[in-house]
């Protein structure tokens, strides 16, 4: 129930942020809502709505019920090419990951805490942990704690702080560390590029758009993704019911601005966030032209592994496997010679022997 009544507290900042743009009552035309098809993020999104559009009036189908249906969008799993990250398959992106394993941070980092995550291996009795898989004991253990449950006598404090670091450096290590803005095209960018479409909608006057708010729930993954694209994350993991809101202002002079803003605290208000590049109250073009690079043209022709590569990788593979023959060759000549040119040594007195008898 905690993270229902977090996310209904979204809903409820939203409806006072938004309260002179919004109407007062659910219109379907204002509002789209897409999810990603996860039980939790679909009760997310139904709880937040609950927060964002309390019915009244004719609007209550029961007088027991303070709730109101509103539909949430969402596509298979097998299909989600938008909200779910680490967008997959994606050569090209596993390959950039194998290059960051190999990074010089990504080593250091290991060799700091190799101690730390073998301990952790032997208490939970997870084979192979690393700093990529470690999230998984982290969020058990935060889970737990949230919910007033008791912890391993091995999690102390100080093993929490030392997980949520690494926990941290293991969202940082999916999109950034080494070439951020190539992994950003293969992955936080397909969902800016979608946000950027939506905001150039918006502005074009002549489209006499209804839609007044696109809310997207997902995972945290997502808004790192998106962060580390945008280049404005903060490196440490968003906490639940987190939201980063775009907003598209149309100025005086008719030109259109976008502000963006992270709430990453229940009770406090969302905290500017600034583009690199550009100020608060960013020009919609500036914020285009910055972003453009960090977009995908052809997301699936990006994923592949250039020929170059292949054909480099190919041809180291048939001079090793060339090198090998080419030895065994050798070897085999060299044995062969021995053979032959081996003296008789006694075998002429056991053929007379043989010869005579």
């Amino acid at each position: 129930q905690v993270g229902m009544r977090q996310q209904w507290e979204l809903g409820q900042a939203l409806r006072r942020r938004y309260r002179d743009f919004l109407s007062d009552t659910y219109r379907r035309q204002e509002i789209f809502i897409r999810s990603t098809d996860c039980d939790r993020t679909l009760m997310s999104a139904e709880a937040n709505l609950a927060g964002l559009y309390p019915p009244g009036g004719q609007e209550m189908f029961n007088p027991n019920i303070s709730w109101q249906p509103i539909p949430v969008h969402t596509v298979p799993e097998s299909d989600e090419r938008l909200l779910k990250f680490p967008l997959a398959p994606c050569p090209r992106y596993e390959q950039l990951q194998t290059e960051t394993r190999h990074s010089a941070e990504y080593i250091n980092k290991t060799k700091e805490n190799w101690q730390f995550l073998q301990m952790v291996a032997k208490e939970t009795g997870i084979r192979d942990i690393s700093l990529e898989s470690i999230w998984s004991v982290y969020d058990t253990l935060f889970c737990e704690q949230a919910h007033k449950m008791d912890l391993p006598g091995w999690v102390t404090p100080e093993v929490m702080t030392r997980l949520k670091e690494l926990k941290d450096f293991g969202f940082e290590f999916l999109f950034g560390i080494h070439n951020r803005v190539e992994k950003a095209r293969l992955q936080g960018g397909v969902l800016l590029d979608h946000i950027r479409k939506n905001l150039t909608k918006a502005s074009n006057a002549s489209a006499h758009q209804n839609l007044k708010l696109l809310a997207y729930s997902a995972h945290d993954t997502t808004l790192v993704a998106l962060q580390m694209a945008l280049d404005v994350y903060n490196k440490i993991q968003a906490p639940y019911a987190s939201c980063h809101l775009f907003e598209l202002y149309q100025e005086d002079d008719g030109n259109f601005s976008v502000e963006m803003f992270y709430r990453n605290e229940s009770g406090k208000e969302p905290f500017p966030l600034t583009i690199p590049g550009c100020q608060h109250k960013c020009p919609l073009q500036r914020f285009l032209e910055l972003t453009d690079p960090i977009v995908p043209q052809d997301w699936e022709q990006e994923c592949k592994v250039s020929s170059s590569m292949h054909d480099t990788e190919l041809f180291v593979g048939l001079a090793v496997c060339g090198s090998i023959l080419l030895l065994l060759i050798v070897l085999l000549l060299t044995v062969l010679f021995r053979i032959q040119s081996q003296p008789p040594g006694y075998r002429h007195v056991s053929n007379e022997g043989e010869e005579h008898a």
